[in-house]
């Protein structure tokens, strides 16, 4: 066994020096922490305060060491919160570039594993042909790969840090790079044998010159002195060009008999969902039968690269078979839904190792909803551990993110974790050093365990999940797909699906316009546009915004209720709510003196105990031209007066002005007008009050417009969900929602029938397929798209409505698409049907169209 890293090591390896010496001089690195809020087990932990263009990790070095954290990365001359008499006991090295560090402690730990390690790179794929390829070798080797897409200039160094000597037989790791020279930072660090180029496809185009520049730096990744096969498909002229012009160790194969491939392959549908492919080795080579349990063109592709590589391996044709026959469709992402009984479902079933349940647990750990914690866990596979140590690591990590109930599934987890918890003295102390902490732990947790998920599901009875959130985390091969759709709400088959991670990016977009120390406040009003006010809320506070704000007090009870922490603006607040908002916390947005004085009545008298009475601070909102809420520029003397009488119990936090026409070039000196007014009338209230305040007035196209302008804070609304205001560049943003509903039924109608109510819809011409969707204007479908003015897309092709809109369906002409069949899935709005476009269509905007689906409509929350 290796001996394990040394804190004391790191100032030579990482080129650093030794701010503050661990209370422990042997202090080890067991695994590396990049966010406070993920700490996981603390022992061994090394934090690195990475830097950003819209956070440093340096502030949230005391939330970490309160956790337990006790070993630092930080930067050289960073400023530290507080002094180093701060942080007792801890270690802290300084290096030029913590993330330089982290890469450099990465590269160094793959040095110490001799085995064969691959790399998969390319445009498209890279993540199903990583967690393929996984499956089909998983019989001959103990693999450790880089979970879900974790390939970036982080997740590759997090990736590689977990591939150990005495564990792995060998590594896969996926790399992506979005410009110039970061491939040749991943390229040190995993250091591959072999690799798999994928797809040469437009991803990331921003960040290179030319399509060739970026194949250049893609192809980096491979040349290594210890590099030995690249495998790729020859198809791909400037790919196989390349390769050759490179001198790299090119395995290729090819469909169209691309010159120099060394496997042929020949493929044809099977008509029953699946593709037959004939194999050959070269031009005369021995030839092999297979098929495909896939027939979409994109998985063909994937399987073909993974194919190549089990035959390039030798794996006799019999074997290859039985193992294609066992791929599934790979569910790259951790869906959140709403359960029965007021639980909360997330949704991780596709595999389950090590590397995957700490990033679903973390995720678990985010969520702010009371009640309990429930983790629903199968055997863990293919980790390179056995027996106790195992779930030794399993409990520990459970331990750290809070769950509170177990449930095991599966013969090994049944028998080892009932092992460790009930008979400590058959362990041996070498087995693991975090047995202790897993004991402690289990005298804690509420543990069940069964066999199998058919003896879970005997005895199953959703009501004992109530008002719990429940990860749900299993391997494949036990079908855990059946326990989520038990716990699951019932739902019809309208689907609005909300990517937490599109919405992220967004946020992080619009943080990178603001000037620094500039507060971010974000509009989760009307369910959150639409989208699911807790699942944002809940995103929002783990990324750290500064404020919330919704239109009305139940809106912020409900995520007072669901456990979220932040500041929340009430934009509207009704007299008769006003002691409701008080008791939860929230911040009033006051517009005028009647509403003022309503607020005060409610006040306790001044002479009255006021020890139980809770004083929440208040907006005060000034009306500079929107002509709807507000005080006047004339009310600020008399208002001020007010304010100031009042200070002691009436705190201002915010001052703020609502925008006409930010997003409008042709009303720009209005708005400058706006903002001039702003200024003035902030200014006098803040002499008044004696004291600065949050001052906020942009919304989310004023962000981008006006950076003049952010004041204090920004208020983020439409453009964190992907749509883009500003006229300025939509590319930027990443769509958030995607709304699909299936196509019921598919008639065959004659020239001349009409279709719906009030036969209003037509087949004209010859005969027409007419598709039945299930969704209607009860699910936010506006009656204004009937008669052909909407559109929906099946099999990536547009078609109409026909005839009217009515309340729960609605039918569109799939005559032009022959593939449509009843169960297929209808996108009413999406990444190809953009939200700004059908509203254009009917003379509305994308506001409406967003807020109006239904809460009747099924949310699913999805994370890479």
């Amino acid at each position: 066994m290796l001996p394990p890293l040394l804190f004391a090591d790191l100032p030579a390896l990482l080129r650093g020096h030794l701010l503050q010496a661990p209370a422990d001089p042997a202090a080890a690195v067991r695994h590396l922490l990049l966010d406070s809020r993920r700490a996981g087990p603390p022992a061994g932990a090394l934090f690195f305060a990475l830097r950003g263009p819209s956070h440093d990790g340096h502030r949230y070095l005391p939330q970490a060491y309160a956790q337990g954290v006790r070993l630092f990365v930080v930067a050289d001359g960073a400023t530290l919160p507080g002094s180093l008499a701060a942080y007792p006991g801890a270690g802290i090295v300084a290096v030029p570039s913590p993330l330089g560090a982290l890469q450099a402690l990465a590269a160094a730990h793959r040095q110490q594993f001799g085995g064969p390690v691959w790399a998969i790179t390319g445009s498209n794929g890279k993540t199903i042909v990583k967690e393929w390829l996984a499956q089909l070798l998983g019989p001959d080797e103990v693999i450790c790969r880089s979970p879900r897409s974790y390939n970036s200039q982080v997740g590759v160094p997090l990736s590689v840090w977990e591939l150990s000597p005495e564990r792995h037989t060998l590594g896969l790791f996926e790399a992506g790079i979005s410009e110039v020279g970061e491939m040749a930072k991943l390229a040190a660090i995993i250091q591959p044998t072999e690799g798999i180029f994928t797809t040469l496809g437009t991803a990331h185009d921003a960040g290179f010159a030319s399509e060739a520049e970026k194949l250049r730096e893609k192809l980096r990744l491979f040349e290594g002195p210890g590099f030995r096969r690249l495998y790729y498909c020859a198809d791909q002229g400037p790919v196989r060009e390349a390769v050759a012009a490179l001198g790299l160790p090119g395995f290729g194969w090819t469909r169209h008999d691309a010159p120099g491939a060394a496997l042929r392959f020949r493929v044809a549908p099977t008509g029953a969902d699946g593709t037959a492919v004939k194999a050959r080795a070269g031009e005369l080579g021995p030839r092999a039968d297979f098929v495909l349990p896939f027939a979409d063109e994109p998985s063909v592709e994937n399987a073909l690269h993974c194919l190549a590589v089990l035959l390039a391996r030798g794996v006799a044709p019999a074997e290859i078979q039985r193992r294609l026959a066992r791929l599934q469709p790979v569910a790259m992402r951790l869906e959140m839904k709403q359960g029965r009984h007021d639980s909360y479902l997330l949704d991780d079933t596709y595999n389950n190792d090590l590397a995957g349940l700490a990033l679903a647990l973390a995720a678990l750990g985010r969520q702010a909803r009371p009640g309990r914690r429930t983790l629903i866990l199968s055997d863990v596979l293919e980790s390179g551990l056995t027996g106790p140590a195992l779930y030794a690591r399993v409990g520990a990590l459970a331990q750290a993110h809070g769950v509170t109930r177990l449930v095991g599934i599966g013969p090994e987890i049944s028998a080892e974790m009932n092992e460790l918890k009930v008979k400590r003295e058959k362990l041996k102390p070498n087995e693991t050093e975090e047995l202790p902490t897993l004991l402690t732990f289990n005298s804690q947790l509420l543990t069940e365990f069964y066999p199998t998920t058919e003896a879970f599901l005997a005895q199953f009875n959703p009501a004992d999940f109530a008002h719990e959130t429940i990860l749900v985390k299993g391997a494949r091969r036990f079908g855990f797909e059946r326990i989520v759709a038990a716990l699951q709400a019932q739902q019809h088959g309208t689907v609005l699906e909300v990517n937490l991670d599109a919405l992220a990016h967004n946020l992080q977009h619009f943080r990178q316009q603001l000037r620094p120390g500039t507060k971010l406040m974000v509009m989760v009003k009307a369910f959150a546009y639409g989208a699911g006010s807790y699942e944002v809320a809940s995103l929002l506070e783990f990324q750290r915004a500064d404020y919330l704000a919704v239109a009305y007090a139940d809106e912020g009870i409900a995520l007072r209720e669901a456990g979220i922490g932040l500041p929340i603006m009430v934009m509207n607040p009704a007299p008769d709510a006003f002691e409701l908002l008080r008791r939860h916390r929230l911040e009033p947005e006051i517009y005028s003196f009647e509403i003022l004085e309503a607020y005060l009545a409610t006040f306790p008298a001044a002479d009255a105990p006021t020890h139980s009475f809770t004083n929440s601070p208040i907006h005060i909102k000034l009306d500079t031209g929107m002509r709807r809420l507000g005080f006047e520029e004339a009310d600020v003397p008399a208002l001020g007066a007010l304010l100031r009488q009042h200070r002691a119990r009436l705190p201002v936090a915010g001052i703020m002005t609502h925008m006409a026409a930010a997003d409008d070039p042709a009303h720009d000196d209005f708005t400058r007008q706006q903002l001039a007014a702003f200024g003035r009338m902030a200014g006098a209230l803040e002499e008044a009050l004696g004291h600065p305040v949050l001052k906020h007035a942009l919304n989310s196209a004023g962000i981008r417009r006006f950076p003049e302008a952010h004041f204090d804070m920004v208020r983020l609304g439409i453009g964190l969900y992907g749509v883009d205001a500003s006229g300025m560049d939509a590319s930027a943003l990443r769509p958030v929602s995607t709304l699909r509903t299936t196509i019921s039924q598919i008639k065959t109608l004659p020239a001349g029938a009409t279709v719906g109510y009030g036969r209003r819809g037509t087949a004209t011409g010859a005969d027409r397929r007419i598709a039945t969707l299930a969704i209607g204007y009860a699910d936010g479908y506006d009656r204004r798209f009937s008669n052909g003015a909407g559109v929906v897309l099946v099999h990536g092709q547009r078609a109409p409505v026909v005839g009217s809109v009515a309340m729960d369906m609605c039918m569109v002409d799939v005559t032009d698409i022959p593939a449509a069949r009843a169960g297929d899935v209808a996108v009413v709005f999406g990444a190809e049907l953009p939200l700004p476009l059908l509203a254009a269509r009917i003379g509305t905007i994308a506001y409406e169209l967003l807020t109006n689906v239904s809460e009747r409509v099924k949310r699913v929350f999805v994370s890479e």
